[in-house]
């Protein structure tokens, strides 16, 4: 074994394709070393086992079995715990309480009380917590949080956040997937969401003190189901027309390895037309989404109020382009629009406009997570490397705080009313305590200037 690859030591808690990801990159990288796996699913479990070595005495069929396992001194510095969002708090707690280093994946977890423990145990433990807000890690949110910084568009004011999830992935994660009920994940805003909520405190740099919202499940619905349509798309005879066809969506993605891992790895292990197609006879992911048993919103619209007066509105729609997020930010002295990936700043001075974009090599313009993704698992080593949280983009208590606002949203929406945000830091702010400071580790590379 090389230098190289006698970093960290981490367990991997859920081998699906979040968990399988940091993991590639933490092999990759080649800072750390992925020593334990532990995932129910048998076929996962043992491709994720001979891809990173880990050797059987390793090799877990459950987080508890990892637990039971490291009951006599831990088997690794960190855990990574990608399982399904009902199943994040209790490995959360126990592993923390073993003395595990842990990255989270979102939500925390489906209750406030179940957040609050996992934080608790970590703290507890004096352990680090991170959950994977990936987007604090991407060039492009770097590239603002400096601009704002600078003072290039004065005091920031407003803020307009659009989530476009994207017609086809809405219907395969919200309408027939793991996401699709509130009682087996939690609400929209929660499970995809958290990122964005998130992601606007954080450029803000304040919590919202109160929030009101409104959406619902307006289309998705029985009532709007098509005539002549059937429960599953093999059988329609309006599939041909449908935007939602499953058949034409898992087909499409046979051939391109990218498109087989997601989505149609949530399908099937058995990339061909023959396995796709039985997967659709039988699984969930045949059926007509005006017959599945979902119940979560498929758009919603947060309106805030920030401490300092200023204001936000989040949207998250399934009814779009599968793309990047898009922003606009207005401030006393100029406004920002941005796409996910490049920036235009408007000056109301000058009145020209500039035009930002990250490094190139560092871009990821396809509008998925890649580049923050492998900054995240980085972060993670880095942080576990040094024993020092300060790699991280954000701890525990910051992410329920993000997680705290959802909450509050949520219990806007359902009872039409504007609610306060609980603020467990004002008294600390109120002393004085510092905030985090951030120090953008790529600057933007300023790419155009123009009048119009």
């Amino acid at each position: 074994m090389t230098a190289e690859t006698r970093g960290p030591t981490i367990a991997v808690v859920g081998a699906g394709l979040r968990g399988s990801t940091y993991a590639r990159r933490i092999r990759a990288t080649a800072r750390g070393r992925v020593v334990a796996v532990a995932e129910p699913d048998p076929l996962r479990r043992e491709r994720f086992a001979a891809e990173h070595r880990i050797p059987p005495e390793r090799v877990f069929a459950s987080w508890t079995d990892l637990v039971a396992a490291g009951a006599a001194g831990r088997l690794a510095d960190g855990a990574i715990i990608a399982t399904q969002d009902a199943e994040h708090a209790e490995p959360a707690v126990r592993l923390a309480g073993q003395g595990y280093h842990i990255l989270l994946e979102k939500p925390m977890a489906t209750t406030e009380a179940d957040a609050e423990r996992v934080v608790a145990a970590a703290e507890r433990a004096g352990t680090m917590l991170a959950v994977c807000h990936v987007l604090r890690y991407t060039p492009y949110t770097r590239m603002i949080r400096k601009l704002l910084e600078d003072g290039r568009i004065g005091t920031p004011i407003t803020v307009q956040h659009l989530e476009p999830v994207g017609w086809w992935h809405h219907a395969h994660s919200y309408v027939r997937g793991n996401w699709r009920r509130e009682d087996e994940s939690g609400p929209m805003l929660m499970t995809k969401s958290v990122h964005d909520i998130d992601w606007m405190i954080h450029i803000m740099g304040e919590r919202p003190s109160r929030v009101g919202s409104f959406g619902r499940r307006s289309h998705f619905r029985a009532e709007n189901r098509p005539a002549g349509a059937a429960d599953r798309c093999l059988d329609c005879k309006v599939e041909a027309s449908c935007p939602y066809s499953a058949t034409r969506l898992y087909l499409s993605c046979l051939g391109d390895p990218e498109r087989e891992t997601w989505p149609l790895g949530a399908v099937t292990p058995d990339h061909t037309e023959a396995g796709v197609l039985a997967a659709l006879r039988d699984g969930p992911y045949g059926r007509c989404v005006y017959a599945c048993d979902n119940d979560v919103v498929d758009h919603q619209v947060v309106n805030m109020e920030f401490p300092s007066g200023a204001t936000g509105t989040f949207t998250v729609t399934a009814f779009s382009p599968y793309a990047q997020r898009q922003t606009r930010i207005f401030g006393s002295a100029g406004c920002i629009e941005g796409d996910g990936v490049r920036v235009a700043l408007r000056d109301f001075v000058t009145g020209e406009v500039e035009t930002f974009e990250p490094e190139p090599d560092h871009a990821s313009p396809d509008g998925r997570h890649d580049a923050a993704d492998a900054a995240l698992a980085d972060a993670f080593v880095a942080a576990l490397a040094a024993g020092d949280p300060a790699a991280l983009g954000s701890g525990g208590r910051e992410s329920l705080d993000s997680h705290r606002v959802v909450w509050a949203a949520e219990r806007a929406r359902h009872a039409g009313a504007i609610v306060a945000v609980p603020d467990p830091h004002a008294a600390a702010d109120a002393a004085g305590a510092p905030s985090p400071q951030y120090s953008p580790r790529n600057p933007p590379r300023k790419v155009s200037r123009r009048h119009d």
